[in-house]
């Protein structure tokens, strides 16, 4: 298992670098070729809501970015270190509404385009997991 790890400042600028490093790094590993933009938006968009986050509440620690090969998958982890409100939690303010109401839309932008994603969320910071099925190279025959 070969894994690419990456960590940068919570700037919306640096998002296309990590775009661009998921996309070599899931080509290299196997992803089929046609799924490379999706790769590219999810993990995208996956980043910007991290960056968001972490600009929203202040948070000056970088924005995790794992790139894990596995055997026949490819997986894609974002984590962020800004704390999550439980589902429902009425301490919440008004005025995050806007700001749950974009989180959510981020959400649903990237279980749209990747089958397999699971997300976690606490009071010490997400994390995003997207998975994609790979295909091994050929076998060199003599």
């Amino acid at each position: 298992m070969a894994t690419v790890e990456l960590r940068f400042s919570a700037l919306p600028e640096h998002v296309r670098t990590a775009r661009l490093v998921a996309a070599a790094v899931a080509r290299r590993a196997g992803v089929d070729e046609a799924v490379l933009d999706e790769v590219r938006l999810a993990v995208g968009e996956a980043c910007s809501r991290a960056v968001g986050l972490h600009r929203n509440v202040g948070i000056t620690a970088p924005v995790k970015v794992s790139l894990i090969e596995e055997e026949k998958q490819f997986s894609i982890e974002v984590g962020d270190e800004a704390p999550h409100a439980a589902p429902g939690d009425a301490s919440a303010a008004a005025g995050d509404d806007a700001e749950a109401e974009e989180d959510e839309m981020g959400l649903a932008v990237i279980s749209g385009l990747v089958d397999d994603v699971e997300v976690k969320a606490g009071q010490d910071g997400g994390l995003i997991r997207m998975t994609w099925p790979t295909t091994p190279p050929p076998v060199a025959i003599p």
